[in-house]
């Protein structure tokens, strides 16, 4: 299938204070904070929601396209995305305007400071579907508010059938804007938390809002996922990290397990299998797009963990 990702593309600025935000910041003082922290230790990752479901995507195999829009600053990112072989025709540039990236400032208690400035992804919504043409399979994950609400309705109206990814962006629309994107979508990723917000928003449960689409699939971190679908609930088995590093971007690893085993037509068990064991491999990682399995190396795994393998 050929498969069309909108969403996000976004440099992460990571820096590391080497202390405690609590010995620097004055309870009684919060009204008026002014406070600067020195932090040594910096690096800069690529992101996004779309950049992250596409990289895990090229691990697998698969050659996806992006729809996206960025800003001035995005060539060390096209470079990037050039070498790994990427259909770069949906990327459109916004002049005037910085590429989508997060400033987080971590403490040594793993508390996080987190600017994010959108830049470029703010005018998603003036960059169409069909700029990329043949597209069999979408997603629509977290972008800017109107270009979520327009890729979905193209894609709706298109008849591509599409899995809606909120994740962050949930809290941009209200109960029934959520009910619409379900009329539209064919599946829903989200995790446990993001299953909540949107049963508050729409005042229907989780249960229920899974019977609008196809399948709807909750991720529960350390406790695995659960995949709700007609009348069936499959409970899908978290795969042990080697090492627990970094939780950047597992949720887009475990999002293009769901992606290749819906392109490749599987059933919700290897699917789901696979997902479980990309968000495992990421979080032993720094980054959202550092770990470098090689497609032979995730057979041997998936046949160790579960007796099959993305050829089989």
């Amino acid at each position: 299938m050929s498969i069309l990702l909108c969403g996000s593309l976004a440099y992460d600025t990571i820096m590391v204070f080497p202390d405690h935000f609590k010995n620097h910041i004055l309870p009684d003082r919060l009204h008026q904070l002014s406070v600067a922290f020195l932090v040594p230790e910096m690096r800069r990752e690529f992101g996004g929601t779309a950049g992250n479901i596409a990289y895990n995507l090229h691990l697998l195999g698969e050659v996806p396209s992006i729809l996206a829009t960025v800003g001035e600053d995005f060539l060390p990112y096209k470079t990037r995305l050039e070498y790994l072989g990427f259909d770069l025709r949906g990327i459109r540039l916004v002049p005037g305007s910085y590429t989508a990236q997060a400033f987080i400032t971590t403490d040594l208690d793993d508390n996080q400071i987190t600017a994010f400035h959108p830049g470029a992804m703010s005018a998603s919504h003036t960059h169409a579907i069909d700029t990329v043409p043949d597209i069999t399979m979408g997603v629509v994950s977290p972008d800017g508010r109107e270009g979520m609400l327009q890729h979905a309705r193209q894609f709706h109206e298109a008849g591509i059938p599409f899995l809606f990814d909120p994740g962050q962006g949930l809290p941009l629309f209200s109960g029934p804007e959520l009910l619409v994107f379900l009329e539209q979508a064919t599946w829903l990723a989200v995790n446990d938390y993001e299953a909540q917000l949107m049963a508050n928003k729409t005042g229907l449960s989780f249960e229920q809002l899974a019977t609008r689409v196809d399948a709807a699939i909750m991720t529960q971190g350390a406790q695995g996922s659960r995949v709700f679908t007609g009348n069936e609930v499959i409970s899908i088995p978290a795969v042990p990290a080697d090492q627990v590093v970094d939780p950047t971007g597992c949720g887009d690893a475990y999002r293009a397990g769901l992606v290749y085993g819906l392109s490749h037509h599987w059933d919700w068990n290897r699917t789901g299998r696979l997902a479980s064991l990309l968000g495992s491999v990421k979080i032993a990682c720094r980054g959202g797009q550092n770990h470098t399995l090689t497609r032979a190396q995730l057979n041997e795994k998936l046949q160790e963990k579960f007796g099959f393998s993305l050829d089989s």
